[in-house]
């Protein structure tokens, strides 16, 4: 058997870092969905009714996807033009100290600054990623690798929860989660401090090629930053392809953060789960995901566009499908079937949103631009993620769990369309 190249072994470990690195992050991301009714108690204990205690925390949880989506549409361009290292190093650091804060506070207002800050530095993470896989990668293997990377915020989160359930069962309190995660992800940053690379070049290994059907063409593949920020923008922003993924992704991005943000709490108030119990299901939701994203990587590659768009059609309208069951079918105490719902509806939606802010901002925006792409198109889509936090608890509590599943089967219903438009404009280019 052929030993591998050099080049295909930094790239093994660009993946290996990169996913640790975000799964790091999803540590300091994910505890708040796990410990959010410990939260609630202590609100509750300080005066505050229950309900006005949840929509406190929903109200946290929404400003706190504002601030991630602020940032999404800054941070893209900031990574084309200072590259992807800079980007995953800063956020990652920046989420350990704010983590460390957010546990210091006692009441609500330091928990929304807090918590605000945390998720304004995270989104320099992502962007960051898909600039370094640009480098790093052929377009030929776009799908499988953003993929790979993408099991960070899959499997990555199901094992976040799974890690923080036994710090639970330990007896921690919420505030000794927080600073256990942010321990672990301090230890995560130094390795990719010193071992993660900006580019093949820095080990003197040529870059691999972009895709030719890039929105800037071939002439942009050499550059090592863009030339301007209209030359980064204009072509992104007057391609019809690229706003209908936009719509895809604000769509996708708020049924994704729904279920991360409320299936502990839905899992307690309808399965009757402990906490603990609670924080364990919930991951089912993206290590089901994941493995659809492996799969989705996969065939992305080997079908081209118009594979993916079937994929991302196809995926939406069966995910409305399960929406509507969890919003109409009637569930007894203790029954698991909600939760295998749950995690039925990770592995439909996940795969196709896995492509949105990876593989299609790779094809579309190419080396100078696919941060940028990745950006816009992530910050679309969580300008539909602030309304998975205090949107989703006033649901809740005027309609019920069932009602709020109704009304999030709608908005797969509007997905679909958007995808099924998609699916028509990748048929006609693939067709000419």
């Amino acid at each position: 058997m052929p030993r591998p190249t050099r080049l295909l072994r930094w790239q093994i470990i660009t993946l290996v870092l990169m996913v640790v690195g975000y799964s790091g992050i999803y540590l300091c991301r994910s505890n708040l969905s796990v410990t959010l009714t410990s939260i609630e108690a202590e609100l509750v204990a300080q005066g505050y009714t229950g309900d006005q205690a949840r929509i406190w925390m929903g109200r946290i949880i929404s400003l706190g996807v504002a601030a991630y989506t602020l940032g999404k549409f800054f941070t893209g361009s900031v990574a084309d033009f200072l590259g992807g290292r800079r980007n995953m190093l800063f956020g990652m650091l920046g989420s350990v100290l704010l983590t460390v804060l957010f546990a210091f506070g006692g009441a609500a207002p330091w928990f929304t600054i807090a918590w605000f800050g945390n998720r304004l530095v995270q989104s320099f993470c992502w962007t960051g990623m898909v600039k370094i896989t640009g480098r790093w990668f052929s377009y030929s293997a776009y799908g499988t690798a953003m993929g790979i990377v993408s099991l960070s915020y899959l499997f990555g989160d199901a094992a976040a929860r799974q890690f923080m359930s036994w710090l639970l069962e330990a007896g921690l309190g919420w505030r000794q989660v927080f600073w256990s995660v942010a321990g672990v992800l301090a230890a995560i940053s130094v390795a990719n401090l010193v071992w993660l690379k900006e580019t093949p070049r820095k080990i003197g290994e040529p870059e691999p090629t972009a895709n030719p059907l890039n929105v800037y063409g071939r002439a942009a593949d050499d550059e090592q930053r863009p030339p301007s920020l209209r030359a980064l923008l204009v072509p992104l922003l007057t391609s019809p392809e690229f706003v209908v993924v936009c719509l895809l992704s604000l769509g996708l991005t708020l049924l994704r953060e729904t279920f991360n943000t409320w299936s502990p709490t839905y899992f307690k108030e309808v399965v009757g789960s402990s906490e603990s119990e609670a924080a364990r299901q919930s991951a089912l939701f993206p290590l089901l995901g994941g493995a659809a994203v492996l799969v989705a990587g996969w065939l992305g590659d080997r079908l081209g566009r118009g594979g993916r768009a079937g994929v991302i059609l196809g995926g939406c309208a069966l995910t409305s499908v399960v929406l509507w069951l969890l919003g109409t079918a009637s569930f007894t105490s203790g029954s698991l079937v909600p939760v295998w719902l749950v995690g039925l509806a990770g592995f439909l939606m996940l795969g196709p949103y896995s492509y949105l802010a990876g593989a299609i901002s790779l094809d579309l925006g190419g080396k100078r631009g696919a941060a940028t792409a990745c950006g816009i198109i992530d910050g679309v889509g969580y300008l539909g993620g602030i309304l998975a936090g205090e949107s989703v608890a006033r649901l809740s509590i005027a309609y019920g769990w069932s009602g709020a599943f109704q009304a999030l089967a709608g908005v797969a219903v509007l997905t679909s369309l958007a995808g099924a438009v998609f699916f028509w404009i990748q048929r006609r280019k693939v067709a000419g």
